[in-house]
């Protein structure tokens, strides 16, 4: 070795070092531009609305340091408009995945910051990119959606982009859960992605979708019409049934994010998540003996029923605003998610009109996608009559109801806690659409119809032609009552599997669910089938 080859080697060295923590120097400047998105003066813009950045949404939705980012570098390809001008790294969206509470997720939050959010050519690729890897590593799948819409200047470039996005909406639906957060605008043809997703929560103020907005929908129609009413949370929970939960603030559009996820398997080859459980299986609250009122003509909470059969305080209401005359959401029982669906006999007496159609079947079908048995509370007396429900396509719509039944391989278990009516009866998993189990309370009335009307058609000549038909009337409804309306008739001709003291429906409701843990169904072949939509 020469005298001064160790000098060069240590000169090398430090030569080397040097750059190295110069390209790491760069790497870190570069990484937090990244994450001043389109600058301070629009973050400080997106904070005086009372909204988040999308980084600080991620940040907050999943477990703490959880979250790994791809595609961060992108910027898009366009000069028109002097777009060359406005390239911001990882464009208008940020990616990747992380955890929520230790499972693992797939995310996407659009960047308001950056040219409004606008879903451009390149968002269109980071999302596909995100949407494939999580239907391909099975795990949910969570866009936090705050846009102004398609990037105008980026014409059928941004319009293929949605093409894309929706397309694997599609393609991963009933594979893997699919949730919309609604943070912020949403409008025109963007709306349809949500609309495609499995659940959408909408923040109160600051969140809205629709298709045409309120300047077109003054021109085409003359109509004055405002944000909040058009397409606002609680138009789109309450009005339109679009969005599933309206959220008070962008914190608990989060939160109910995660208590969402907390129901719901990674997959459709999974079993949804159970806890350990910390309720009594065997517990039987007495009350409910005496919830159900004997006058049939008098209401009651349905709900009250449902928190005191499940696990307590493991009740999550699905669609809450919507319909409320009827009743979806998922629980627990002895630790097991199930999906709840009954009707709530004090809003409209628990009749099914065409929007609880819709809401019923849409979770049903939801629930038998992802392997969440079905637990059915029925007291209804039947569909909702009226010319506007008729011509609003009442039929199609409520042969939803018997279809999803009817279609769903899950567990099935029903209870018929009090009105049983008609068509009402059949889809709402009577015993021959193939529900595993169905019980009664000793206050069910199974039947055509009501006694009242019964007897007003069977005995309207006899009626006209007595004394006091009133006197008359009142003791052939008590006949046809104690004839038709109890469940003993019921559980002879083995229309129903049981009749239950009300207070053993959760151990008996329990057991059901532990030997059909395991049920198989073999349907026929076919492609798919034809639901009337």
């Amino acid at each position: 070795m020469e005298p001064n080859a160790s000098v060069q080697t240590t000169e090398g060295a430090t030569a080397s070092a040097d750059g190295h923590e110069a390209l790491i120097a760069e790497l870190k400047e570069q990484r937090e531009k990244i994450k001043q998105g389109g600058g301070p003066k629009r973050i400080e813009t997106q904070h005086a609305k009372g909204k988040l950045t999308a980084r600080e949404r991620v940040a907050r939705l999943l477990d703490e340091g959880t979250f790994q980012e791809i595609d961060a570098y992108m910027t898009h390809r366009h000069t028109d408009f002097d777009m060359d001008k406005q390239r911001y790294p990882g464009d208008s969206v940020v990616t990747g995945f992380g955890k929520i509470n230790g499972r693992p997720v797939c995310i996407y939050a659009q960047d308001f910051t950056v040219l409004g959010g606008s879903f451009s050519e390149v968002q269109g690729q980071k999302v596909a990119k995100v949407m494939d890897m999580a239907l391909e590593s099975g795990v949910p799948v969570i866009g936090l959606n705050d846009s102004v819409g398609a990037r105008i200047q980026e014409g059928v470039y941004s319009l293929a982009a949605y093409s894309e996005l929706f397309w694997r909406n599609t393609q991963a639906s009933g594979v893997i859960p699919q949730i919309s957060v609604m943070l912020g605008p949403c409008a025109g043809g963007s709306v349809y992605s949500p609309g495609l997703t499995d659940f959408v929560i909408m923040t109160k103020g600051t969140s809205h979708m629709f298709i045409t907005g309120p300047q077109v929908i003054k021109t085409v129609t003359r109509e004055e019409v405002d944000l909040e009413t058009l397409g606002g949370a609680m138009t789109h929970n309450t009005v339109s049934g679009v969005a599933h939960f309206a959220a008070d603030d962008e914190g608990h559009a989060l939160e109910l994010t995660r208590t969402l996820l907390s129901y719901l398997p990674s997959n459709n080859a999974e079993p949804p998540p159970a806890l350990e459980p910390t309720d009594d299986p065997w517990r039987m609250d007495e009350e409910l003996n005496t919830i159900v009122p004997t006058d049939p003509g008098e209401a009651y909470n349905m709900k009250t029923i449902i928190r005191k059969v499940f696990d307590l305080d493991s009740f999550f209401e699905v669609h809450r605003d919507f319909a409320q005359n009827a009743i979806v959401g998922f629980a627990r029982l002895h630790g097991q998610v199930v999906g709840v669906i009954a009707q709530q006999p004090m809003i409209l007496a628990g009749v099914i009109d065409i929007d609880a159609s819709d809401k019923i079947a849409r979770f049903i079908r939801f629930c038998d996608a992802f392997n969440i048995p079905l637990v059915t509370f029925i007291d209804s007396p039947g569909f909702m009559p009226g010319v506007a429900q008729e011509h609003g396509g009442i039929i199609r719509h409520g042969a939803k109801i018997v279809y999803a039944y009817s279609e769903a391989t899950v567990p099935k278990l029903a209870v018929v806690t009090r009105k049983a009516y008609g068509g009402a009866y059949i889809v709402m998993s009577s015993k021959y659409i193939r529900t595993d189990l169905v019980l009664a309370w000793p206050t069910a009335e199974i039947a055509v119809m009501g006694a009242e009307g019964a007897v007003n058609i069977l005995y309207r000549k006899h009626l006209k032609a007595v004394a006091d038909p009133e006197a008359e009337r009142a003791r052939l409804v008590a006949e046809f009552r104690e004839k038709f309306s109890k469940p003993y008739r019921a559980a002879a001709s083995g229309h129903i599997d049981d009749i239950l003291i009300p207070a053993e429906t959760r151990p008996r409701l329990i057991a059901a669910l532990e030997l059909l843990r395991d049920k198989q169904v073999t349907l026929p072949p076919k492609k798919h089938g034809n639901m009337p939509l």
